[in-house]
């Protein structure tokens, strides 16, 4: 059983240092990210099973970071991290998508038990959706194909929910764009294709992706 993986994203580089050092002490499998930026690529490369996240960063700061992984659907753990501790600051974070709030300055062992708590609401029934032999659980993103885990980036994960929801209906380039882009004016049908040819890489044979010319794609039809 691999160990749960972790993303620490602080714009300071010893604090994020040594939230990595006493995760890994415990024996996470972390990575870091210097901003919400990185953060963002981070996710999309790979879904982390935990987010733990400072606020105040220059640029995207982790409100904005939050919000733009629930408008995603993903629903991984977020522990915001911040030097503010009113109750308005405390409500902003809630609502921006947070799981947890831990206030600045902080004990490694109170961090860890957050951690571990956030990890034991993770384990509640999520949605499963499946199709033949793919299986994708909604809540920690992984998706599995005859036992073979496929290591879906964020947007390949959102394409295959997508198809999912939809077996044996054609979904349209314009759809895909709405749905797992978020409008149909931030990327092009070339880049539909892009990732319906990532995708169909990564599920394997045999084929389950039919292109239909000039309009979409279907699964398993």
């Amino acid at each position: 059983m691999s160990s749960p993986a972790v993303l620490v994203v602080d714009d300071d580089g010893p604090i994020r240092r040594m939230l990595e050092r006493t995760l890994s002490a415990e024996g996470y499998d972390v990575a870091g990210a210097a901003d919400g930026g990185e953060a963002l690529a981070a996710v999309e490369r790979s879904v982390p099973d935990l987010i733990v996240l400072d606020v105040a960063m220059p640029g995207l700061d982790g409100l904005a970071v939050c919000r733009r992984l629930r408008a995603k659907g993903l629903a991984l753990p977020i522990l915001l991290l911040t030097a503010r501790d009113s109750v308005a600051d405390r409500v902003d974070g809630l609502d921006a998508g947070a799981d947890d709030y831990l206030v600045k300055p902080f004990a490694p062992e109170e961090l860890l038990a957050r951690v571990r708590a956030l990890q034991r609401r993770g384990r509640e029934p999520n949605e499963i959706l499946a199709y033949g032999d793919v299986v994708f659980d909604l809540g920690s993103r992984r998706a599995h194909r005859n036992g073979r885990e496929l290591g879906l980036s964020s947007r390949e994960g959102d394409l295959l929910e997508l198809l999912l929801r939809n077996p044996g209906q054609v979904v349209s380039r314009e759809l895909a764009l709405e749905r797992v882009w978020g409008s149909r004016t931030v990327a092009s049908f070339n880049a539909v294709d892009r990732y319906v040819s990532y995708l169909r890489r990564k599920l394997g044979e045999p084929p389950l992706i039919e292109t239909v010319r000039g309009v979409g794609f279907v699964l398993g039809r």
